[in-house]
């Protein structure tokens, strides 16, 4: 922030200084600058991790998939509406800005040990359960950022969809 202000202050011959309004405003810019630095070295990301196996071996259609990505994902950011990297990566400044990863893993068994690791680590997600069937299907964390989302992937992969394979 000194380097904003100092910025500033080279800029204005340091006329802002002169009234307080100056000092807010100089004091405004120089923030809102660091936060695009903060945003650009560590931007806000929202994971979505969806289980392989309802493609390769449940043959599910793609667009069943990404609607269980899509039912994670919105019911992630409903349940934490009210914290402020949730606002922030859906403020409508943002919203042509939105960083998803979507992910796989093998199974529901995995995605189960995903969803526990991310419970014990405090970190806020949601496990959409398809119904009626009672299954789970996707995992979307809350948006956060991704220094402190990405650790807790390391074991999933890419996705990566194709048509699905002939059981025969």
């Amino acid at each position: 922030m000194r380097c904003a202000i100092a910025a500033l202050l080279a800029r204005s011959g340091g006329g802002l200084l002169a009234t307080p309004r100056g000092v807010a405003r100089m004091a405004a810019t120089a923030a809102a600058a660091d936060d695009a630095a903060v945003e650009a070295d560590d931007p806000l990301v929202q994971y979505l991790v969806l289980r392989r196996d309802l493609q390769e071996t449940d043959a599910w259609p793609l667009g069943a998939l990404i609607a269980q990505g899509a039912h994670a994902a919105v019911a992630a950011v409903a349940r934490t509406w009210d914290t402020d990297e949730t606002r922030a990566y859906v403020a409508p400044a943002a919203l042509g800005s939105m960083t998803k990863a979507v992910l796989e893993l093998k199974g529901e068994a995995q995605l189960r040990t995903l969803a526990a690791n991310l419970d014990a680590a405090d970190v806020a997600h949601e496990l959409w359960i398809e119904q009626p069937e009672d299954t789970p299907t996707c995992l979307a964390t809350a948006p956060g950022r991704k220094s402190a989302l990405a650790p807790h992937f390391k074991k999933c992969r890419l996705s990566t969809w194709h048509e699905p394979r002939s059981k025969g």
